[in-house]
């Protein structure tokens, strides 16, 4: 598809339903982690199409995040148990314009936007559909999606722009110990050890989590004698969230939502990886993004109970990448400072 035959498209889309701007409908009704991942993906569509209105399904709590992405235009709710395709049968107005499938690879989420009758779908499992890149990197597997259709996309166009709320805690570590499944959850009491030494080494540590998982929170506190402020409990608003993240000096957390956080704001971060590689959902690769794995057959990433992998990450091994990547944060201020003070 060329930029006349989208340009053309629009006008005439609108021409056929007066009133009603032309619609693109993209369904990727996942978490936080797969947003993130999916934004390169959404910033390609959104200039492919900037006749359209952008329009993302996915579950209405991450509305304010893909907002936040300058990619779209609109979220249409959503969601379904499990990472499962949801019924979009609620869709109101004209069909969309054009359907893009960004959920999966299978005839599931190809068929509930085909049930929408869009002029064009866009999907995996469709008969013109590219081939599915099973060992991509998330961001890589759906910028060649989009290739493959004659739209571009940079896998490296994936940052989010400076939080307007100030951070709750500018300048602190932060250390999120929580995740979605027990196979990505590294155990709270090593979480503890490594608070303890960062602690130790005079950098203030705040810990978070998600909805439901206070009580990992509150033991990793009573562990490493956080307590007040450091301890963020209940889930965040987005806002104060990703200020958090974006004043952070680093980031230390399992493979989950956070992490994409992190890498969307140019914070350090410290990820640890079991189930899945690196390679795939990992951050791109930067002296400044540390992912610890250990090699291994894959494992189940909604597993309840953690990772071999993952547990054969030592504590010490932990620190250790922490405090190198806090140092060269220190350094660079330090010269920063050393440069104002020069001229």
């Amino acid at each position: 598809m060329t930029a006349r035959d989208r340009t053309t498209h629009g006008v005439t889309a609108a021409a056929r339903h007066p009133g009603h701007p032309p619609r693109v409908l993209v369904l990727r009704a996942l978490g936080l982690g797969d947003l993130l991942a999916g934004v390169p993906a959404l910033r390609g569509v959104r200039r492919a199409f900037p006749g359209h209105r952008v329009v993302l399904a996915q579950p209405p709590g991450l509305t304010e995040p893909a907002l936040a992405t300058g990619a779209v235009d609109e979220v249409f709710p959503a969601e379904a148990p499990g990472r499962g395709v949801p019924d979009l049968t609620h869709w109101r107005g004209p069909p969309p314009d054009v359907a893009m499938d960004l959920h999966g690879n299978g005839p599931e989420s190809r068929d509930a936007l085909a049930a929408l009758h869009p002029r064009r779908l866009l999907a995996h499992a469709c008969p013109d559909g590219p081939a599915w890149q099973g060992q991509a990197n998330e961001r890589d597997r759906w910028c060649a999606f989009l290739h493959a259709y004659g739209i571009p996309a940079d896998p490296l166009d994936l940052r989010l722009p400076p939080p307007a709320t100030p951070s709750p805690a500018p300048g602190a570590v932060v250390v999120h110990p929580g995740a979605a499944s027990g196979s990505r959850r590294w155990p709270g009491e090593r979480f503890a050890a490594v608070v303890r030494c960062l602690h130790a080494a005079g950098h203030r540590v705040v810990l978070t989590g998600g909805p439901g998982e206070d009580a990992l929170v509150r033991s990793v506190a009573e562990h490493s004698g956080r307590r007040g402020g450091d301890v963020l409990t209940g889930g965040l608003p987005f806002g104060q969230l990703s200020a958090l993240v974006a004043g952070a000096s680093l980031v230390l957390s399992g493979d989950t939502g956070l992490a994409h956080l992190a890498v969307a704001h140019g914070t350090r971060s410290v990820t640890l990886f079991g189930p899945v590689a690196p390679r795939l959902w990992g951050p791109p690769p930067s002296p400044d993004h540390v992912a610890l794995w250990k090699p291994g057959p894959p494992g189940d990433p909604h597993g309840r109970t953690p990772d071999a992998r993952l547990l054969r990450i030592r504590t010490d091994e932990v620190a250790a990448a922490c405090l190198t990547l806090l140092r060269d944060v220190r350094g660079r201020r330090q010269s920063g400072t050393e440069a104002a003070h020069v001229h």
